[in-house]
């Protein structure tokens, strides 16, 4: 097993449980507790978890960015129910965006059964999903890979969103803020989303009920730049108020 794939399994097992232990680990992955204790500090370098006495705890800070991988295996029931809300709203022959994130992925699952569409993205995750449709074109945008982030990113990639103009633009977020608005973990991630929102007709978030009332470091938009919002639970009447004021329509199970 690479460290890599370990490190990201015992990730994953922080996340399930918040704790690790060291003893533990090392009899789940037949490898030394030295090893197990490089791998700790790695992930303590990458601000995803906090050394403790004999192990380790998750680090909760909300704006850590999780591996791709790991996010990916996060609420899939959620992700599922919401990309068959988002399918709903997407036509043959549209014309859409999806973004790079994990949610997006599973909104490009769900559209699978539609024909004929054409489908622009930065994420390197979905041009594989996609690459057995038939009649669809899919379109990449190109662009720097970022260690980790199953994402492309960067000023060619930007350069090639706002080089289209489509239906509808399908993408989640880190955090949804009332003052803030849309806000990411990177202002590439960002940047990337404002190329979308700005290029596109109707703007579709979709996000999971953890993401409301939070902040992160970049601002990608602002709520009037919505026009759906997608979640997994109804939001709380706060959120609702918010919505109807700003013409936008929520859908949720």
């Amino acid at each position: 097993m690479l460290a890599l794939e370990r490190r990201n399994l015992i990730l994953a097992k922080l996340q399930a449980e918040k704790r690790v232990v060291v003893s533990e680990l090392s009899a789940l992955y037949d490898v030394s507790e030295e090893t197990i204790r490089r791998d700790l500090d790695k992930l303590e370098k990458e601000g995803l978890a906090t050394k403790s006495y004999g192990g380790a705890v998750i680090n909760e800070d909300f704006s850590i960015d999780l591996p791709f991988n790991i996010r990916k295996n996060q609420n899939v029931v959620g992700k599922q129910k919401m990309a068959e809300l988002v399918s709903a709203l997407v036509k043959e022959n549209d014309h859409i965006f999806l973004d790079a994130s994990t949610t997006a992925v599973f909104v490009a699952r769900a559209l699978k059964e539609k024909e004929k569409l054409t489908v622009i993205t930065n994420s390197i995750e979905i041009l594989l999903e996609l690459s057995d449709v038939s009649g669809w074109t899919i379109i990449s945008t190109g662009g720097a890979v970022k260690e980790g982030y199953l994402a492309f990113h960067g000023s060619r990639s930007e350069e090639a969103i706002r080089s289209y103009y489509a239906d509808k633009a399908i993408f989640s977020c880190k955090a949804l803020n009332h003052e803030r608005g849309i806000m990411e973990s990177q202002d590439a991630f960002s940047n990337s989303k404002k190329c979308m929102i700005a290029s596109s007709r109707k703007k579709i978030l979709v996000i999971d009920s953890t993401k409301f009332d939070q902040t992160s470091f970049s601002v990608a938009g602002k709520l009037r730049d919505i026009d759906v919002v997608i979640t997994d639970q109804k939001p709380s009447d706060q959120w609702l108020n918010q919505f109807e004021e700003l013409g936008i329509e929520c859908i949720y199970e």
